[in-house]
């Protein structure tokens, strides 16, 4: 029986050796049955009575919205797959939360608009960590901000209560305790890619660092 072949493997290395027969583990990467915890800094502490999400930079409408109007728009579910620089890859996530198409509507990016700065929570009153993304990787049906998880609020040490998910880029673009997109005309590095990463991020291509940077 094929129940009795399986018994005794390990669920991790089974996992891994279907993924990559479906050509869903990009190169480089492990598949992993957990969710490690990775960033940088301190975690922030949520009050939603001051927590508030910013749309600026080059758009018609700039944007905010406190805590109880980011949970009042309408939500969805993507199933999608998530991949850590750090080499390990997780499979069939579920998100839910607000499509991010949702805020493009309401701030209306201008033509000018190409890239696109991701910004985290505050500390000392400005911004801590951020990451770019091409404006193009933003605007996707499967890229939301995301507040569960596998049917669970997404915990604070792995970005909730909002973090943003771009499933086709690493991890590190999918930016955790999510306050601000400020769109731009030209691309600009965020935290990791002034310190080395790469700009864009494909996993399938292995654009972990920049070139000259390692």
């Amino acid at each position: 029986m094929f129940s009795d072949y399986l018994k005794g493997q390990d669920p991790r290395q089974l996992l891994e050796k279907r993924m990559r027969a479906e050509g869903r583990l990009p190169p480089g990467q492990s598949a992993s049955i957990k969710w490690p915890v990775l960033h940088v800094g301190d975690e922030p502490v949520f009050d939603a009575a001051t927590w508030d999400f910013k749309a600026g930079g080059l758009v018609e409408a700039p944007l905010t919205l406190g805590w109880a109007q980011m949970t009042a728009l309408p939500r969805v579910e993507v199933t999608s797959d998530f991949h850590c620089v750090t080499r390990w890859s997780t499979f069939d996530n579920r998100w839910e939360g607000v499509p991010i198409r949702e805020i493009l509507s309401r701030a209306k990016p201008t033509p000018e608009a190409t890239h696109v700065m991701a910004v985290g929570h505050l500390r000392d009153r400005r911004y801590g960590y951020s990451t770019n993304l091409p404006l193009a990787d933003l605007d996707r049906d499967d890229v939301l901000l995301a507040m569960r998880r596998n049917g669970e609020d997404i915990s604070n040490e792995h970005g909730g209560p909002l973090r943003l998910v771009v499933p086709h880029l690493y991890a590190w673009k999918s930016c955790k305790w999510i306050r601000a997109l400020i769109f731009m005309e030209a691309d600009k590095a965020g935290y990791w890619e002034q310190h080395g990463y790469h700009m864009r991020g494909d996993p399938f291509r292995e654009e972990r660092f920049r070139k000259g940077s390692r």
